[in-house]
């Protein structure tokens, strides 16, 4: 069997129900019911077709095909949960492309042979981190970036944790999966594919990230009875942080390199509108391809804070922080990805992502071939998020590819 695009594109159109939102988009964040329903839709598709699925510790979700007795695994996917009002195609795609490529995979060395290693499809829990932090949460564990029982007693904003979470939706096993190699392909979340008029993204590494979560502690009192030489106030200080985090991305920018920072967290206490707030939780995060300027970004935003929280009476205090560094994918899985997309007459270039993705925890565990498709005009994390269904295809075709090469034995992987 080859790809059937059709087929494809009729069971994208199903996942994308589960969650949908009036814009277009989904809403089903980790181990919510409606992840569960995607989860178990995603099941049933997998076992229709033959796969035996499985779950681990933390609830990744592996769907097995055994081509090769007592050989290890290549592992191929994403992850199916979103953002509130995210994107349906955010990490759903690549879990689907992959099933489809897996099973044409499956079809075609069963007919000819060769297989050298099994294929495990795989859905990452909680890539998104919005209900459960950090993100990347399923793959770091797998890697042993994340102790498994910490993120399992890991609480969401109403102190549900992992474990309840995962349990009630029926999603949490024992399994375990030996991989020998890694793949996955996901929309680029950025413009340069799109502006480029190319139709993949062979990734040659990850943007460093730093990203901290902060509380500032100040001190409750009137709006209008407290003058302001008297006030602590802690969303006066968050909020300075906020604009210091966008002063140090243009403060480290130029011709030569690039500082991209960011709150994608903000939560007043009490939250009154005649109340001075008494604390702020906020999440900030710095970004550069560069170690040297992500580095000195990241000291100056530190003592810009040190200068807040003087100027402020408050109290500042660092909590959990979550890093990953700028680092290379597996330079002859982007070469054998580039060959594939060459036979298939695809426009292709080389990117770095700026966005994280569970291939940055992989690629430090096993070889790993990250491949992209165009975001439209790089929206994501929007209900507006899109790709063509040309593209699409285009990216199922080349992972098909891809996989089948990598299965074979014509790229081995060092272990």
């Amino acid at each position: 069997m080859t790809i059937d695009p059709t087929l494809f594109l009729a069971d994208f159109q199903s996942m994308s129900s589960f969650g949908a939102t009036p814009r277009g988009g989904v809403d089903r964040q980790a181990a919510t019911p409606t992840d569960g329903q995607t989860r178990n839709w995603f099941r049933g598709l997998c076992e229709g077709h033959g796969f035996s699925v499985e779950y681990d510790q933390i609830g990744n979700q592996f769907a097995l095909l055994e081509l090769a007795p007592g050989a290890p695994y290549v592992a191929i996917g994403s992850h199916l949960d979103s953002q509130p009002l995210g994107g349906r195609f955010d990490g759903a795609y690549g879990v689907l492309a992959a099933a489809h490529a897996a099973i044409a995979v499956r079809d075609r060395v069963t007919a000819e042979g060769g297989a050298v290693f099994n294929i495990a499809v795989v859905n990452w829990f909680n890539e998104e981190g919005c209900r459960f932090k950090p993100s990347m949460m399923g793959s770091s564990v797998f890697t042993g970036k994340l102790d498994a029982d910490l993120a399992l007693q890991t609480q969401d904003p109403h102190g549900i944790t992992v474990r309840e979470a995962l349990e009630s939706i029926g999603t949490i096993g024992d399994t375990t999966v030996d991989l020998a190699a890694y793949v996955e392909i996901h929309i680029e979340q950025g413009r340069s594919l799109e502006d480029a008029g190319a139709t993949i993204g062979l990734v040659e590494s990850t943007w460093g990230a730093n990203k901290y979560e902060f509380t500032v502690h100040g001190e409750q009192s009137h709006t209008g009875a407290t003058v302001i030489a008297d006030r602590r106030d802690a969303l006066f200080a968050a909020a300075s942080m906020v604009v210091a985090a966008r002063e140090v991305a243009e403060d480290h920018t130029d011709d030569d390199g690039m500082v991209i920072t960011s709150c994608g967290e903000f939560t007043v206490f009490p939250n009154s509108p005649v109340v001075v707030a008494s604390q702020v939780d906020l999440l900030i995060d710095v970004r550069s391809t560069d170690p040297d300027r992500l580095a000195r970004a990241d000291a100056d935003l530190r003592r810009r804070i040190e200068g807040i929280q003087a100027r402020s009476g408050v109290r500042i205090e660092r909590g959990a922080e979550h890093i990953w560094e700028a680092k290379a994918y597996d330079r002859a899985g982007m070469d054998l990805a580039r060959s594939c997309a060459d036979e298939l007459g695809l426009e292709h270039r080389v990117v770095r992502t700026l966005a994280g993705h569970d291939s940055t925890n992989l690629k430090d565990h096993v070889p790993t071939i990250m491949l992209f498709v165009p975001s439209a005009e790089g929206i994501t994390h929007n209900e507006l998020e899109y790709t063509s269904d040309e593209d699409m295809v285009a990216g199922l075709r080349l992972l098909e590819q891809v996989v089948g090469r990598v299965v074979t034995g014509e790229f081995v992987p060092e272990r």
